[in-house]
């Protein structure tokens, strides 16, 4: 018999399913490394009593007796911390005197190791029918996803002066305009009993430099990524910052309409409501997964739509779609981070964020209101452009695109650009409208620099 005709979904050994014929008491390592292995990953099963052609001989009632009492042994001496089991047990006869064992390893909350000795301890990770001992990037990564990145406690001690970014940003958005002192930080557990910081803070310190905030931003042509790219911009450093800079990219690129009121006057509408564009930047930077190396977040913002994808998996056990419109749990990934994000009035304990970003689209059908998409290893949170196409409203345009149609009719002096947008500071038009078209490739300049004949032209200069 084979082990397909006791379980049809266990087809051969992969990273689920492995098979062993018998557990040697006198070299437990070689089976107790895959129970180590399962517990650090997503878990499995071994499957006892089955050959490596995957024949199911089976075990008889002693022999699963023995072999029950020999892995609770070895789980209680050998395995730290102890690997969740439980034991199942499949006849392969009609008689019912022979059974396939399984032994299923639950996941663990934490990095579980092997020890031999006082001093001897290997960590085991799971690859595709073997478990072999972690690298050490494999661990502080293993750990990370385990502990979560940002709940370490640094050796960098609180000093107020070093977080002024964060104070700054706590004072905006707080009710009351106030900025947290020691106590409340250390309520939150941010900063430690001792006064050192978590190592979710410290990503809110003004000297952070590392490239796990990264947010890379585009504004495309159409409603795919084979258009032009208007404008881009990468922003990394301190999360204060980081936010600050995503979110003033997507503001900049929000076009406004208006539409007649009952009293006869003209009311605004955005193409994408503040406070939607806040909670979904404030959702992806909070639950992204930051122990996946060489991942950002994206923000691509197209003529219908923007797409924030962040790196990590879906929490919730179950699909985006099976719940309640607007009434997602709140499931944390970095809890330091988010109650960062609290204590700043960004985020909401209770999960609303999205309640908030539905109440928004209150007055768009069910086709532009918010939503999720969930890829492998990524989450797209979707918010559509109330104003597209809709004959409803007189849209107008946004700084960017009010360039790119004046330059479509003959070339400008950057004075000239400047004049039709909403910019003051000619440092701040070259900043966040000219530059990034022009390092797109969308327009060039002619002539030098400081040169009042100096002209911006459409498209890229010839070689």
């Amino acid at each position: 018999m084979k082990i397909n005709e006791i379980y049809s979904d266990v087809i051969t050994e992969d990273l689920r399913y492995e098979f062993k014929a018998l557990l040697n008491p006198g070299d437990p390592v070689k089976w107790a490394k895959t129970i180590v292995a399962y517990a650090n990953g997503e878990g499995g099963i071994i499957f006892v009593g089955v050959s490596e052609n995957r024949d199911a001989f089976g075990l008889d009632l002693d022999e699963i007796d023995d072999t029950k009492n020999l892995v609770a042994r070895i789980n209680d001496r050998n395995i730290f911390p102890h690997a969740k089991l439980k034991f199942m047990m499949r006849s392969v006869d009609d008689n019912a005197e022979k059974y396939v064992l399984g032994i299923c390893v639950s996941p663990a909350d934490s990095v579980v190791r092997y020890r031999e000795g006082d001093f001897n301890e290997t960590v085991y990770i799971k690859g595709d029918g073997y478990s072999a001992p972690a690298t050490p990037e494999e661990i502080i990564s293993l750990s990370k996803r385990k502990y979560g990145v940002d709940n370490e406690t640094t050796d960098i001690r609180y000093d107020e002066k070093q977080w002024s970014g964060y104070m700054e940003l706590c004072r905006e958005f707080r009710s009351d305009s106030s900025a947290p002192d020691l106590k409340e930080l250390q309520n939150e557990e941010i900063v430690s009993k001792e006064g050192f910081a978590k190592s979710g803070f410290v990503m809110f310190k003004d000297d952070y430099d590392s490239d796990d905030t990264l947010i890379c931003c585009r504004l495309w042509t159409g409603k795919n990524k084979v258009g032009t790219v208007l404008d881009s911009a990468r922003y990394k450093g301190p999360l204060p910052a980081v936010l600050r800079n995503a979110l003033g990219f997507m503001e900049r690129n929000t076009k406004t309409g208006w539409r007649k009121t009952a009293s006869g006057g003209r009311e605004e509408i955005r193409a994408y409501p503040k406070e939607a564009l806040r909670e979904a930047l404030v959702n992806a930077v909070a639950h992204r997964d930051y122990s996946i190396a060489g991942t950002q977040i994206d923000i691509d913002i197209y003529s219908d739509r923007i797409d924030i994808v962040s790196p990590g998996s879906w929490l919730l056990p179950r699909k985006y779609e099976e719940y309640p419109l607007g009434s997602i749990p709140s499931i944390r990934r970095n809890g330091i981070i988010a109650a960062c994000l609290y204590e700043a009035d960004l985020m909401e304990r209770g999960g609303t964020g999205f309640q908030t970003m539905m109440e928004s689209y209150s007055d768009c059908g069910e086709n532009k209101q918010p939503g999720v998409l969930i890829y492998p290893g990524f989450l797209d949170l979707r918010l559509f452009d109330r104003l597209y196409e809709d004959v409803k409203y007189e849209v107008s345009m946004t700084d960017t695109e009010r360039v790119m149609e004046m330059l479509s009719e003959r070339p400008w002096s950057v004075k000239e650009l400047q004049s039709v947008t909403k910019y003051k500071s000619r440092s701040r038009f070259l900043e966040e409208v000219l530059d990034p078209l022009i390092e797109s490739g969308a327009v060039y300049r002619d002539g030098n620099l400081k040169s009042p004949r100096s002209v911006i032209r459409k498209g890229k200069k010839e070689q």
